[in-house]
């Protein structure tokens, strides 16, 4: 019988959940159905992770609510995975995410 080892592979790929991966400042628009359950399952996909939006904002018109949200503190892939779970929500119309540090980057670069 061989003798136990240690494995010292690399990963075949990047963590991408790795805490040490650079992260963003996420900002979120949402539009979605003016529902009275809506906001609290939108912010429900944040808390089942246990983050706290830094801000978060609501205006209803019509029919709809427009929902911004900035969460800080996310690997921009991870950002990207709880778009895409914002948008499978029932009564979510659209969501727009955006890197919000790299829009104050691309001034001061062009600037420069």
């Amino acid at each position: 019988m061989p003798h136990l080892e240690a494995v010292n592979a690399t990963p075949a790929r990047a963590d991408v959940w790795n805490i040490n991966n650079a992260h963003c400042l996420a900002q979120y628009q949402i539009l979605a159905e003016a529902e009275p359950d809506v906001l609290v399952r939108v912010l429900n996909l944040f808390a089942l992770q246990f983050l706290t939006p830094e801000q978060v904002s609501v205006q209803r018109r019509d029919d709809l609510l427009a929902i911004d949200l900035v969460m800080r503190g996310l690997s921009w892939h991870r950002a990207q995975v709880i778009a895409a779970k914002l948008r499978n929500l029932i009564s979510v119309c659209s969501v727009d995410l955006h890197n919000a540090d790299a829009a104050w980057k691309t001034p001061a670069q062009a600037a420069g």
